[in-house]
């Protein structure tokens, strides 16, 4: 009798890994199979989606045996993925949800983000950017009404050799002190998010709100899931940013406030420390950088972006 074992089990909680025993005719005729579907795509032309499938073949396959899957439990996936299917529309996306919580999104931006020369690093992207952000000019206000702190947010945009760059273009959005984006309100409404241009020397600065932890929508089957494996919803407080410049790569990146309890605990693995900001608490009346009048608490923090060359 051969002994199968389960690598994943040994590597995730440290105890000894589990055993289950395959005969070895057993595991033959596993093998036949996957060695009938990888040969499958034997004839496919585009090489890049032939290794693309017959690598997820292979990965997916070996879970399969790894864990020794039942019939009720690859059905219980089949439903999972069918419900976050059907509760997808224009404004919720739950795959991006899944791929967010499973690791895989994060996964992917580190595979394809790689460090370069002290270029600001990447970041989860997030299921609620719109395309339709409106413009403000420097030093504008970009909650258009959403409630919450106001918060100072400037800084600059360099290349790696510290060269400003006029008229990158940056997006920002971010969630209202309820922990909700405008599209989760209404899809048409446009608050908590604009764009902008940087200035001839690269600097830039806007209005926006103090960034609050809140949970990823929990209501469909991605909530359901973290709830069985006892994970919490909630993300780190942010405040998200794209930022682009012809010749450069384009960055996709969050900053987070310093102190926040959940940090490491967010739930779609986001947080870098150099993505860890101060985001330094204004009393009531301290004078602004621009001269605005608030009649309660504001905060202010700065955000240096380094963007990589596009070719790297």
């Amino acid at each position: 009798m051969a002994t199968y074992v389960n690598p994943a089990s040994a590597r995730t909680d440290g105890t000894d890994a589990i055993h289950r025993e395959v005969p070895p005719e057993q595991q033959a005729v596993e093998q036949r199979l996957l060695d009938d579907v990888v040969a499958s795509f034997g004839g496919c032309g585009d090489q890049r989606l032939k290794e693309l499938m017959v690598g997820l073949i292979g990965h997916l396959h070996s879970f399969i045996r790894e864990v020794r899957l039942t019939e009720e439990e690859w059905g219980a996936a089949i439903d999972f993925l069918t419900r976050a299917g059907h509760i997808t529309d224009d404004v919720r996306q739950e795959f991006i949800l899944l791929s967010d919580t499973l690791g895989a999104s994060m996964q992917t931006i580190n595979v394809n983000n790689q460090a370069y020369q002290g270029a600001t690093e990447a970041t989860v992207f997030g299921p609620f950017f719109v395309e339709d952000a409106p413009r403000i000019d420097l030093g504008q206000d970009m909650a258009f009404g959403a409630p919450g702190e106001p918060c100072w947010v400037e800084g600059t945009v360099t290349d790696t050799d510290g060269r400003p760059l006029a008229g990158a273009r940056i997006e920002v959005w971010e969630a209202d002190e309820d922990g909700l984006y405008d599209v989760q309100y209404d899809a048409g409404k446009r608050a908590g998010r604009a764009h902008l241009f940087t200035a001839a020397d690269g600097t830039y600065r806007f209005w926006g709100l103090t960034p609050t932890p809140y949970p990823i929508p929990n209501d469909g089957p991605v909530g359901q899931m973290l709830d069985a494996v006892g994970r919490s919803p909630l993300r780190a407080a942010h405040l998200h940013f794209m930022v682009s410049h012809e010749g450069a790569r384009t960055l996709v990146t969050h900053i987070f406030p310093e102190g926040d309890p959940i940090g490491r605990k967010d739930t779609v693995f986001g947080v870098k420390d150099s993505l860890v900001k101060r985001f330094e608490q204004q009393p009531a009346g301290a004078p602004t950088p621009d001269g605005r009048v608030i009649d309660g608490t504001w905060s202010r923090v700065r955000f240096d972006i380094v963007l990589a060359p596009g070719d790297v």
